[in-house]
C-alpha cells in the first residue's frame, strides 16, 4: 500500500495543475486511467483564453487566472470575430452586448478574414481572446509536481474506493493507495468516482462536441486570423497549426467514454461554416470528438464535500477548463491546505459544492 497526503483522481488539466500547486506543501499522487495524461477533454480543447466566456463566476475565475498565464508565457494573440447573416439581427445584437464586442464594417472584417462570403451581413470583433499553449502549460505543471516531490501514475484505472478510519483507500490496477484527502478531478467520470466513494453530490453531465480539421482555405496563411463563429455559437472555426478546426459547437448529452465525432453533427457544422465563406469545403483532414462536463448550473465545483470530510471536488470544468485552470488550481490548493483563499468570499461560495445543499 502506497501512502500519500493527497490522492488526486484524474490527470487532466484540473488534476495536474492542482497537484502542481500542492506539491512541496504535501505529498501528492495523481492517478490517471489512460496511458497518457491530458488524454480526454484536456487533449481536445479549443485552447482559447476568453474572459467574457461563461457564467459570472466562470468569468471571474478566468480573470483571476490571467496573472499566472502571463507569468507562465502560455498565451499568444488570437482575437475573436462574430459573424451574422440577414435575419439574425436580434441574435447578433445580443451576442455583441453579451461579449462586449465592437461592430466592424464588412470591408474591415474581410481585410482580417479574406474568405468571408457576401452572405455575411453583420460582423463584430475584439482582440481580447488569446491562444493557450496547452501542451506547455501541462508539461510545466508536471515539472512542478515532480520538483515538489509529487508523482503522476498513468494507466491506473480506479476500480474501488473505501474509507478506512482517517484514510481513503483507492484501488487502481492491482495496487492500493491511501491518503486522508481524496480529490475527484475525474472529468466526465466524476459521478462514477463519487459513487465508488459513497459520496452523493451534484450530478454532472458530459456533453459531446465534434470537431473537424480542414486544410487552410486556398493555402492561406492563417496565423493572424481570429477564431470566428456564428450567432449563438452555432459553429466556430479556429486556426490551428496551419489548418482550421471547425465545429458545430453541439452539446449532445452522453455518458462518460472515449468520445468520437458525430458525422451528422459535423456535416451540419461544416455546412454552417460553408454558408459564411467562399472556398468550397473539401474532405476533412481529421475528425474527433470531446466531452465537456458541466455541473447543473454550468459553474465549476471546487471545495470539500459538505457531508463527507476529506473528499474534495475539482470538477465541472465544462468548456472552461483551461481558461480557468490557474485560478481553480490556486483556490483548490488554498482550501485543501487550510490557507485563506486569494479569491473573494462571494466567488469561493459560488464555486463551492455547498451551494447544492
Amino acid at each position: 500500500m502506497e501512502a500519500s497526503d493527497i490522492v488526486i483522481i484524474g490527470g487532466g488539466v484540473a488534476g495536474l495543475t492542482l497537484a502542481a500547486e500542492l506539491a512541496g506543501s504535501a505529498k501528492v499522487l495523481v492517478l490517471e486511467a489512460e496511458a497518457h495524461f491530458g488524454y480526454h477533454a484536456s487533449g481536445r480543447s479549443a485552447a482559447l483564453y476568453e474572459p467574457a466566456y461563461g457564467a459570472p463566476a466562470v468569468r471571474a475565475l478566468t480573470e483571476a487566472s490571467l496573472p499566472a498565464y502571463q507569468a507562465g508565457g502560455w498565451l499568444s494573440p488570437r482575437g475573436l470575430m462574430l459573424l451574422g447573416q440577414t435575419g439574425e439581427d436580434e441574435g447578433f445584437r445580443a451576442d455583441v452586448a453579451g461579449m462586449n464586442l465592437q461592430e466592424l464594417s464588412l470591408d474591415e472584417v474581410r481585410e482580417i478574414v479574406p474568405i468571408l462570403s457576401r452572405s455575411v451581413a453583420f460582423a463584430a470583433f475584439c482582440d481580447r481572446p488569446q491562444d493557450i499553449d496547452t501542451d506547455r502549460l501541462m508539461q510545466d505543471a508536471l515539472k512542478r509536481l515532480r520538483a515538489g516531490g509529487g508523482a503522476l501514475r498513468t494507466g491506473l484505472r480506479v476500480t474501488a474506493i473505501r474509507r478506512d478510519g482517517g484514510n481513503w483507500l483507492v484501488t487502481a490496477g492491482d495496487e492500493v493507495f491511501a491518503a486522508p484527502v481524496l480529490v475527484n478531478a475525474a472529468g466526465a467520470w466524476v459521478n462514477e468516482i463519487a459513487a465508488m466513494a459513497g459520496v452523493s453530490g451534484p450530478q454532472f453531465q458530459p456533453y459531446r462536441r465534434s470537431v473537424a480539421r480542414i486544410a487552410a482555405p486556398g493555402g492561406a496563411d492563417l496565423r493572424r486570423w481570429p477564431i470566428f463563429f456564428g450567432i449563438g455559437e452555432s459553429w466556430y472555426a479556429k486556426p490551428d497549426a496551419g489548418a482550421l478546426i471547425v465545429s458545430p459547437a453541439e452539446e449532445t448529452p452522453v455518458g462518460p467514454h472515449d468520445a468520437f465525432s458525430d458525422d451528422m453533427a459535423l456535416a451540419e457544422g461544416l455546412e454552417r461554416y460553408q454558408a459564411h465563406v467562399t472556398p468550397e469545403v473539401t474532405r476533412p483532414l481529421a475528425t474527433w470528438g470531446g466531452l465537456r462536463t458541466f455541473a447543473p448550473d454550468r459553474v465549476l465545483v471546487i471545495g470539500e464535500d459538505p457531508v463527507q470530510p476529506g473528499f474534495f471536488w475539482q470538477a465541472g470544468q465544462g468548456g472552461y477548463g483551461f481558461q480557468t485552470a490557474p485560478g481553480a488550481a490556486r483556490l483548490g490548493a488554498d482550501l485543501i491546505l487550510g490557507r485563506a483563499p486569494e479569491l473573494s468570499a462571494d466567488l469561493v461560495a459560488a464555486l463551492s459544492p455547498a451551494r447544492f445543499g
